[in-house]
């Protein structure tokens, strides 16, 4: 038997791939073990259901949003087909309105690429799943797979506020969240 240089290399670089690719493999709830439901409830429009949202986090008081120094998922499960495209540009325009500081058209343009990775096109019953780590950024899971990382702590507190923020687009859906409300 001869050595074979091109295998071995070949060998070393999977296990390298396989030990560093873990944690795609390891699901949102790894980042957050303790995490426990704070509360949910669905985005509607015009009486139609886009999807159902879930907050999850180790510390949280009800009705109150999670400081910046608290971890949290924000889970949707999506009842329709909507398009990566769709997703980013709606959270974009959320962004833009409830950030001052998204008036860069450099930053807004850097955001939305980096969306643009986390996303996917959605089809009902598909999940992504945001992870705020503070002091991180957000971690993008779709089904139990990590997407994409964002390392920007203000644009994980610019994302998230879409939700969170009290100017949110939905303050019943935000109460649910924070388990402030009924669903």
């Amino acid at each position: 038997m001869t050595w074979q240089p091109e295998r071995s290399i070949r060998h070393v670089i999977c296990l390298v791939l396989m030990l560093q690719s873990a944690e795609l493999f390891a699901g949102w709830r790894e980042a957050l073990p303790d995490a426990r439901l704070s509360g949910s409830g669905d985005m509607r429009v015009f009486g139609f259901s886009i999807y159902s949202a879930q907050l999850w986090s180790p510390r949280l008081i009800a009705g109150k949003a999670p400081g910046a120094d608290v971890p949290f998922a924000l889970e949707l499960t999506y009842s329709r087909a909507i398009s990566r495209d769709d997703l980013v540009e709606a959270s974009i325009k959320e962004i833009r309105r409830l950030s001052p500081s998204a008036g860069n058209s450099q930053l807004i343009a850097r955001w939305k690429r980096e969306m643009q990775s986390a996303f996917v096109d959605v089809r009902a019953g598909d999940r992504i799943t945001g992870v705020f780590m503070p002091g991180e950024g957000v971690r993008f899971y779709v089904g139990e797979n990590l997407r994409h990382v964002v390392r920007d702590d203000a644009f994980a507190k610019a994302f998230f506020a879409i939700w969170l923020d009290p100017r949110t687009r939905d303050p019943q859906l935000r109460a649910q969240l924070l388990g402030a409300a009924k669903p």
